[in-house]
């Protein structure tokens, strides 16, 4: 069975952008560096509700058997079966890394690194 693994790769704040901002933001509170989610079509818990909305279209294409390497996507990604996206928080944007594996790669890989206590409510 496919299932997606998400990689949280960058949380970046764009200082130069903070002009615009009420008050002055930090990096994202909801996701750090190094979380690993694992899902299916459903948001997995502890997740940024925007984030989940603004990559769901890839998570989705994977599993109905898309990948990012053919078509106009050509020379785009690497490996068919990996994906990175981004939320569109334009001051504070997280960078994911969107694997499709199979549920035996995972239990094998020993790779269940979700730290839901270190997480903050989104």
């Amino acid at each position: 069975m496919k299932k997606i693994r998400i990689t949280v790769l960058k949380t970046i704040v764009q200082n130069d952008l903070q002009r615009y901002c009420a008050v002055p933001l930090e990096k994202c509170p909801c996701h750090s560096e190094g979380q690993v989610f694992y899902t299916t079509y459903e948001k997995p818990e502890g997740f940024c509700d925007w984030a989940w909305k603004d990559i769901h279209p890839y998570i989705v294409s994977f599993l109905t058997g898309g990948n990012f390497t053919t078509g106009i996507f050509e020379d785009w990604m690497k490996e068919k079966d990996t994906m990175i996206a981004c939320c569109t928080d334009g001051i504070r944007p997280v960078i994911f890394e969107i694997k499709s594996i199979t549920e035996d790669s995972q239990v094998s890989s020993g790779e269940e690194r979700h730290e839901q206590t270190k997480q903050k409510k989104c």
